[in-house]
């Protein structure tokens, strides 16, 4: 290799067993072939990144989206989770049913979630935070999902009963979305859990496609 030369590793990289799952997969969707695998983070929780993995239009890709290939399938990740997924990889795991896993060496930093060290450190599994997010699955989510929402537990203080949300899709960016927070979501939740005292929107609003400020 020439003294110049610069060895470009891939922002993703798949293994071959998680290819090809990807590429069947892929083969089975309507017009294949203009479809790419996107990758982006959608949230932290528990103090990790959490992902979608889906299947697009590549034309959908703007300049600022990272396009990449492994092969013949079409990679992107969008401008938003470039530096968050940067050096990840796409693997199969053969434990349980078996299923994708993206091990990510990126971790979210602390003060970037909006979240204390120490509650984000405790997790969302205990006795509160099961329920909360029990509400959000079976009744918050069902409702939003129309507008394209959705809303994750990040993390609870199970000693000062608040839970941390985090809002994607329609509702990130949104202009509503303080009013769907406190008078739809936050609603729901003190029905179904009235020992909560305070429900925090923890959502970076300003990365939504309506960002606002």
């Amino acid at each position: 290799m020439a003294p110049n030369d610069v060895v470009v590793r891939p922002m993703i990289s798949l293994t071959p067993e998680a290819h090809q799952v990807v590429v069947d997969a892929l083969a089975q969707e309507p017009d294949p072939d203009r479809l790419a695998l996107w990758l982006e983070v959608r949230g932290v929780q528990a103090g990790a990144y959490a992902y979608d993995l889906y299947f697009q239009a590549l034309a959908d890709a703007d300049s600022e989206d990272a396009v990449e290939r492994d092969g013949e399938l079409a990679v992107v990740v969008p401008k938003a989770s470039v530096d968050r997924l940067r050096g990840a990889r796409l693997e199969w795991s053969a434990d349980g049913e078996g299923g994708l896993v993206l091990v990510n060496p990126n971790t979210p930093e602390p003060e970037a979630t909006g979240v204390p060290a120490e509650v984000l450190a405790a997790g969302t599994g205990g006795v509160l935070g099961s329920r909360v997010t029990s509400v959000l699955d079976q009744v918050v989510n069902p409702s939003i999902a129309s507008h394209g929402g959705r809303a994750d537990l990040v993390a609870i203080d199970e000693d000062k009963a608040v839970a941390y949300l985090r809002l994607s899709g329609g509702c990130q960016g949104c202009a509503m979305s303080r009013m769907t927070l406190t008078q739809g979501i936050e609603t729901a939740l003190r029905d179904e859990v009235p020992e909560l005292t305070g429900v925090v929107d923890v959502t970076d609003h300003a990365v939504g496609e309506n960002p606002y400020y």
